[in-house]
């Protein structure tokens, strides 16, 4: 009887090894059969969360290749808390299921935006609590849920611990806070913190300036906002697609059509790629009579014909629409009338399935029979880590059926394959650019040859400025001038100082005067070279073209030549400063009195710190202004069109 037992026992564990191991084994021939499991695994479940999920999700939740991937993105994808939590408290029936961070942060991220603060709340004390193990929770993920609820309270309170905790915070906790004074209506607050992260030496992006642009423009301010928009490319920060629909809407809807068809160019020479938002504005101007400026964007708006739906059927009608924004669909669908939702897709998971671009992944791929548009390829272009595979993916798909590439997919792979040095293939699309007769943004020249000054590339970045800007059409004289910066950065990357100060000696004798950051750029580059003889001739350069030396160059001069141990120069650079009545900043000043002092030059010492002593109420704690690309004039003048709009 026993023995019978422990037979049965042990054919128990046989069949339970089995199935492990059937478990275990990987059941997908690929990564990309399995990506596209995955996605109708998630398609299926955001079906189920609007329709009846108590009923349509346990089935699918039972799939044994549910996983904290599928979970993530299922929540990502719930039209509301409710649904997301709803899927939450199923999953709890799923015993081989656990949460990781992944799923707790996205569940996070739809309470925030469902402004479910006290839920939130809940949940972020359960985690710091210990109920789900190793999960973690950083103060800038409590900063973004709590901004997304508005609650401003609990981002100033955790803003307040991240700064206690010693460590140097990011842009984007400025910006949270900036954004969320901004949507309440408290515009001195808001115009406060921008002075403060630049005050204290952190760095503006792009979305600090779209937050200053979308403050002014729903304040009525379009014009300030359009001031500050048009000084965006002399700081070398990059105009997105956000700011140009901000000032689309804003001047369409007091119809001011002029400005929205200037805006509608320099979308094209910085080679934007329309988005959705826009539709509904440039509608109204077509109406307007703008028909020839409006037709190409608006074609590339319309939903693609080809592109079907994931449907399911309701006795009730449902018009909540999925907020995704792909144009990615494999043949799905049928006749049944009810929500329609794009069907889901993650770019940077299918490419990283494709990574390795196998004969196996790319018939995967051609059967799932994606529609492919610009959009769809563009989004998965970026997320290659290699060229290699980027380029047989631009060159693959160039093949499928209903596809064209267009100047936006051609000039988006040009970058990538430029950022990672692979020139022959850059003039490979250079000359397929010239044979179809397209023209290609400046901002992309501008990119390639930033990005070959990072490779180290000069001969590479010195032929496509010299032989190549041509195809961007006709270039105006300030467009030159960010131009020839472009290029004499990359040149001082790549230690080619005698071609650097040629094609300085070019630009001058063409009429084209560099900016204060160029001047600056190089004046700091010579400086650490040791160079000491090029920056006194390029020093009395900037003021013969006019230009009027700000604190944040003499900062840069300063400190380059108290990093190549040149002392005496650099007190010669602080009396210069002393008598156009600019100060430095006190890390600049520290940095001169102890570079002073090793180089047994005691009395200049006492005297900066004399000197400084007068003025230690006004003294700055750092200079504004960034090597190369932010001149402390337009920061200066960023801020003073932002603040006086608001007083």
């Amino acid at each position: 009887m026993r023995y019978g037992q422990l037979l049965r026992r042990i054919n128990h564990i046989r069949s339970l090894n089995q199935q492990s191991r059937y478990y275990a084994r990987d059941p997908f021939p690929n990564k990309v059969s399995h990506y596209l499991y995955r996605a109708k695994l998630i398609d299926s479940i955001r079906l189920a969360l609007r329709s009846n999920p108590s009923s349509s999700l346990k089935p699918l939740l039972s799939d044994r290749l549910l996983d904290s991937f599928v979970v993530t993105h299922a929540l990502r994808s719930a039209p509301s808390a409710d649904s997301a939590l709803s899927l939450v408290e199923s999953l709890e029936t799923i015993q081989q299921f656990s949460h990781n961070q992944n799923t707790l942060h996205s569940l996070a991220t739809v309470l925030a935006k469902s402004r479910r603060s006290a839920e939130l709340k809940s949940l972020i004390n359960s985690v710091n609590g210990g109920r789900f193990g190793y999960v973690r929770i950083s103060f800038m993920n409590l900063m973004q849920w709590h901004g997304a609820a508005g609650d401003l309270e609990s981002v100033l309170q955790v803003w307040g611990e991240y700064r206690a905790a010693g460590d140097k915070v990011c842009t984007e906790s400025y910006n949270i806070v900036m954004r969320l004074y901004a949507q309440m209506g408290n515009d001195s607050e808001a115009v406060q913190i921008f002075l403060r992260l630049i005050d204290e030496g952190a760095i503006p992006n792009c979305r600090t300036y779209t937050i200053m642009i979308e403050h002014l423009a729903n304040s009525g301010k379009l014009c300030s906002a359009m001031e500050i928009f048009k000084v965006l490319p002399l700081m070398r920060i990059k105009r997105t697609l956000d700011q140009y629909s901000l000032l689309v809407e804003g001047f369409t809807g007091v119809k001011q059509f002029d400005k929205v068809k200037t805006l509608l160019e320099e979308m094209q020479v910085d080679g934007i790629l329309p988005g959705r938002a826009m539709r509904l504005s440039l509608e109204r101007m077509k109406e307007a009579g703008f028909v020839q400026e409006t037709e190409e964007f608006l074609k590339e708006m319309l939903p693609n014909e080809r592109i079907k739906k994931v449907e399911y059927c309701v006795d009730n009608s449902d018009d909540d629409d999925d907020d995704d924004d792909e144009d990615a669909i494999y043949a799905a669908g049928g006749d049944s009338v009810g929500v329609q939702l794009k069907p889901w897709l993650d770019p940077r998971a299918l490419a990283s399935a494709l990574q390795k671009w196998s004969p196996e992944e790319v018939s995967a791929l051609e059967d799932a029979k994606f529609v492919w548009t610009s959009r769809l390829f563009c989004k998965i272009l970026r997320n290659f880590r290699s060229p290699e595979t980027a380029w047989k993916f631009f060159c693959w798909v160039a093949c499928q059926s209903g596809f064209t590439h267009d100047i936006y997919t051609v000039q988006r792979t040009m970058t990538l394959l430029a950022r990672h040095g692979c020139a022959d293939l850059v003039d490979k699309l250079i000359s397929k650019i010239r044979k179809e007769g397209m023209r290609l943004p400046l901002c992309t020249i501008r990119l390639i040859i930033d990005f070959y000054g990072i490779s180290k590339n000069a001969d590479a970045a010195s032929k496509v400025f010299h032989d190549h800007r041509d195809i961007c059409g006709p270039i105006s004289k300030f467009n030159m001038m960010l131009l020839y910066s472009s290029l004499l950065r990359a040149l001082t990357k790549c230690g080619r100082n005698s071609d650097a100060l040629d094609v300085l000696e070019e630009m001058i004798l063409q009429g084209i005067c560099p900016d204060i950051q160029t001047f600056s750029g190089l004046m700091h580059h010579f400086a650490l070279n040791g160079d000491i003889k090029t920056v006194q001739k390029l020093f009395p350069m900037v003021r013969q073209s006019g230009i009027k030396p700000d604190a944040y160059m003499f900062k840069v001069l300063i400190q380059a030549y108290c990093k190549c141990e040149r002392a005496a120069l650099a007190w010669r650079v602080f009396e210069d400063m002393r008598n156009l009545n600019l100060i430095p900043d006190f890390a600049t000043k520290e940095l001169l009195v102890e570079s002073l002092w090793k180089e047994g030059k005691r009395r200049e010492a006492a005297a900066v710190e004399e000197s400084c002593e007068e003025m230690s109420d006004v003294l700055p704690l750092r200079l504004r202004g960034h090597i190369w690309t932010v001149s402390s004039a337009d920061l200066t003048r960023v801020f003073n069109i932002y603040s006086k709009s608001f007083t």
